[in-house]
């Protein structure tokens, strides 16, 4: 089991910054893919960033150049630091991370999500 405790949301203006961050516990070892997800009320989730445990990112067209998604392996903790933020942005945003359970089997695991508000 691994467990994920997101924190570093609130609420911001626009224009403003915020650093989510993200703790595994747990059976940390094989996680592969680390990410971030977001749910707006009435929408469904979707990806905003992941990375690989090399270090290798991807980005939602909507965040490319504002976000930064990072992670420290030896803390087991995974970082989204967000700048120039927008009200299309407010949602909450939730950790994931992918462990490998058997060769080529991925298993999902959720943090409970923090919500981000961003004031117009």
């Amino acid at each position: 089991q691994v467990q994920l405790v997101e924190s570093g949301g609130g609420l911001v203006q626009a224009g403003g910054s915020l650093r989510l961050s993200c703790v595994a516990s747990g059976s940390t070892s094989s996680i592969n893919v680390m990410g971030w997800y977001r749910q707006a009320p009435g929408k469904k989730r979707e990806l905003v960033a992941t990375i690989t445990s090399g270090g290798s990112t991807n980005y939602a067209d909507s965040v490319k150049g504002r976000f930064t998604i990072t992670r420290d392996n030896a803390k087991n903790t995974l970082y989204l630091q967000m700048n120039s933020l927008k009200p299309e942005d407010t949602a909450v945003y939730y950790c994931n991370a992918e462990k490998n359970i058997r060769v080529g089997v991925f298993w999902p695991y959720w943090g409970q999500g923090t919500q981000v508000t961003v004031s117009s």
